[in-house]
């Protein structure tokens, strides 16, 4: 019956909400295509095929923002978001403020920093050093629910013992007494402070894992419940209970500055008392929130939770987010959402990563290298394609970020498994570089991960989504099927591919990659 009444009070508001939209049109020039919105139609960018949705409800599953770039120098911005349609021949805008495209200059790239200028413009902070110039090793794969003191220790000392670098180690759910608990499970964690030490010591950073959501009849959501701190059912005093992966739980109501205040002293808690350096954000999707929910902040959308959710990360420089909303511009560090472990999703990270870039998200990481569905890692580890997890690991080594979950020690054989530390020693090599498209990030929001478009304009590259730029100066292209014969087309000049041999484009030519190498060129003056 509760949801029943949800439901209709959800379609009544929709209803009601559609009747103040102003459609407007906006025709394709020619040859001009369009990218933005959400992350998860990377690969339908530029639009060609009808594509949208509700920005307002909806960031599917991923990143989201009310923006539209296209490469003839238009852009579409909206302090709320909007619902768009877009396809090959222009865009159809509903919004209740009569949005209409702004000239940002005649290309992607000016339009894109005109408008990062206007209206995200950077704080000139970015994420901890550390997330970009080594490798970062999340538990989730290895320990799933499982998350001990030890398990975490001997995974840790297994990426020493595998000569991969040290970096950063994120402990993922249920570490925790409880949803909304701020203290380690002891039995699993019997000295978590002791483990934070030893993991520093060998010279890795620690990040937790923590969400929004609060168990039932816990004393967090006893507290919290009489604080008025959490969602709360239309009678204004019943909290609500969110249906998520881990079950049915209360929700902060981050609407409220009270509970902002209250979220963000148990975090500083866990630094204080164990050590830790930062926080894996989890959970906060628009589809958990709806409309007919009592928040603090009167008629608050579901863009407005998610966006409460994820101003709180900017204030912790170790930092991680999956589903993203209205924090363009600042210091979040912006992980595509878990794929399977499949050749599809290796063939979606760059299209989707380039797309995240261009939404206003610079610090980005592409999801975990094979993939960061569990699911897809419960059968034997002999049914995994191996030759998949290392071009996997290849496309996240000149990336911003790399993450690694499942062990490539333990799922690959020896030599797939070198070729995975190569992979994590090259991200090393190029992280001086790296650091310096994050500083470029700082002050023009400018995107690390660039589309050929973005950095060639108007010389046939747009559609190009299976390779891209890094910065001004890398041309990269892996291999992200199971053919590892590629087709490369470098733009006009000199390019240096990874083993010295100089080329002159334009050029279109095709390559067999071995599995232990990545197909890079660098741009010769």
């Amino acid at each position: 019956m509760v949801v029943m009444a949800m439901s209709l009070a959800v379609s009544a508001k929709a209803d009601e909400a559609s009747e103040k939209m102003h459609p407007y049109r906006i025709e394709a020039g020619r040859n001009e295509r369009w990218w933005g919105g959400y992350s998860q139609l990377g690969r339908k960018m530029p639009f060609v095929t009808s594509v949208g949705g509700d920005l307002a409800t909806d960031n599917k599953g991923n990143i989201s923002t009310p923006f539209l770039v296209s490469s003839a120098g238009r852009y579409v911005w909206g302090y709320r978001p909007f619902k768009f349609t877009a396809d090959k021949d222009g865009i159809t805008i509903e919004s209740e403020d009569g949005i209409k495209p702004r000239v940002g200059g005649k290309s992607l790239r000016e339009a894109y920093l005109i408008a990062a200028q206007r209206h995200f413009k950077s704080t000139g902070k970015s994420p901890a050093r550390e997330l970009f110039v080594t490798p970062q090793y999340n538990t989730w794969i290895e320990l799933g629910y499982d998350q001990s003191q030890q398990g975490v220790l001997d995974y840790a000392r297994a990426i020493v013992d595998n000569g991969f670098p040290v970096g950063v180690i994120m402990i993922d759910d249920n570490w925790h007494r409880y949803h909304g608990s701020f203290s380690f499970d002891g039995e699993r964690f019997p000295d978590p402070r002791a483990m934070v030490d030893s993991l520093h010591g060998m010279g890795f950073k620690v990040m937790l894992w923590v969400s929004p959501f609060v168990s039932a009849d816990s004393p967090a959501y006893r507290e919290l419940a009489a604080a008025g701190m959490l969602l709360r059912l239309s009678d204004g005093t019943t909290p609500a209970m969110i249906r998520w992966w881990n079950g049915q739980s209360a929700c902060y109501d981050l609407t409220n500055p009270a509970a902002c205040d209250h979220y963000r002293r148990g975090l500083q808690s866990l630094q204080d008392k164990y050590g830790v350096d930062g926080f894996k954000f989890d959970g906060g999707d628009t589809y958990f929130y709806s409309d007919d929910m009592v928040s603090f902040k009167d008629d608050a959308t579901p863009t407005d939770h998610l966006e409460a959710w994820c101003s709180l990360g900017a204030d912790f420089p170790f930092n991680e987010y999956r589903a993203v909303y209205g924090c363009a511009g600042t210091p979040i560090v912006a992980r595509l959402s878990d794929k399977p472990c499949s050749w599809d999703a290796v063939s979606s990270l760059i299209p989707e990563m380039t797309a995240t870039g261009l939404m206003g998200y610079p610090y980005a990481c592409p999801d975990m290298i094979g993939g960061g569905e569990i699911n897809s890692f419960t059968k034997e580890s002999a049914n995994i394609d191996g030759d998949m997890f290392v071009r996997s690991a290849w496309v996240h080594a000149l990336m911003p970020m790399m993450q690694f979950s499942a062990a490539p020690w333990r799922v690959l054989d020896a030599d797939r498994a070198e070729a995975c530390r190569k992979a994590a020693g090259l991200h090393v090599k190029m992280a001086p570089y790296i650091m310096t498209l994050v500083g470029e990030a700082e002050k023009s929001g400018a995107p690390i991960v660039r589309t050929m478009e973005y950095e060639f304009p108007k010389r046939g590259f747009a559609d190009c989504k299976d390779q891209f730029m890094l910065g001004n100066r890398y041309l990269v292209a892996p291999v992200v099927t199971s053919n590892p014969v590629r087709e490369v087309r470098l733009p006009a000049g000199r390019w240096k591919d990874d083993m010295g041999k100089v080329y002159k484009g334009p050029l279109v030519f095709s390559v067999k990659v071995p599995i232990d190498r990545l197909l890079y060129f660098e741009r010769v003056k």
